[in-house]
């Protein structure tokens, strides 16, 4: 891994826009793997400027988002295609029929759904680039803990710590639902390269275990030690229970001398 700590959110967000951007200069037919949630915000403020102020292209790229909630329909404000929407898919130019969110109003044949949003990700050629967060039990996507590594897009049970994190997006009288469609540890392990971001003291100890803790299904972020390419962009309270960050910034000037592309 290599581990990038700014001084705060807004310029973990800028670093992480400059390595998608850079990504999607480099290849217009990019694949990209989106998440959702409070980090990710700022990354997807900061593309949309880019494309309206420095013409930053989308109309070549497809997304996938990683999940869905089980049971929303794509119009539910706190669904996660209308998160895209908002945020991203039309404040740019992403072409709707490239733009894929699993569909949380499958109420059954579950399996051969998420087998087909599979098939989908493989015809497109595999993501090149999968944006994740991280929850604080150490999770990414809906992958709880005790999740199988090997997991694929599947259906899954929301841990009670999630859903208490997710219910301030549902209103007064909602409930977040109980289960979600999400991409595998396996599938996202597949994507070509991955980003991590991680904002705020509440994430330390997760990034701490995803990053220097051993493997384990009980942290799924920590399956991306398996990945050969995979950056992780931290704000300095996300980095605070870091034992070797000292290491982690030599690292990264290093790897600005010898290799800047991977950092652009």
């Amino acid at each position: 891994m290599l581990v990038i700590i700014e001084n705060n959110y807004d310029a973990l967000s800028l670093r992480a826009a400059g390595i998608v951007a850079s990504a999607v200069r480099k290849n217009p037919r990019i694949v990209l793997g989106l998440a959702t949630g409070n980090t990710p915000l700022g990354l997807y403020r900061e593309l949309v400027r880019l494309h309206c102020e420095k013409a930053l292209d989308f109309s070549g790229a497809t997304t996938f988002n990683l999940d869905e909630y089980l049971g929303l329909p794509a119009n539910h404000r706190a669904s996660f295609h209308t998160y895209v929407q908002d945020h991203l898919a039309s404040r740019v130019n992403l072409l709707r029929e490239n733009i894929h969110v699993p569909d949380g109003s499958v109420h059954e044949h579950y399996e051969e759904y998420c087998s087909a949003y599979e098939a989908l990700i493989r015809k497109a050629g595999g993501i090149d680039l999968q944006i994740l967060g991280i929850g604080k039990t150490g999770h990414i996507g809906f992958n709880e803990p005790t999740s199988s590594l090997g997991s694929r897009t599947r259906v899954k049970t929301l841990a009670p710590a999630t859903i208490q994190d997710n219910q301030p997006n549902f209103g007064p009288n909602e409930s977040v639902p109980p289960c979600a469609i999400t991409m595998g540890i396996g599938t996202i392990l597949e994507a070509h390269r991955i980003l991590l971001l991680a904002s705020g003291a509440s994430k330390s100890s997760a990034v701490a275990q995803a990053i220097e803790g051993p493997i384990t299904s009980t942290v799924t972020a920590s399956a991306l030690q398996l990945h050969p390419d995979v950056i992780v962009v931290l704000d300095e309270d996300a980095a605070s229970q870091l034992r070797y960050r000292d290491y982690y910034e030599r690292v990264l000037q290093n790897t600005m001398q010898l290799t800047p592309e991977r950092v652009e």
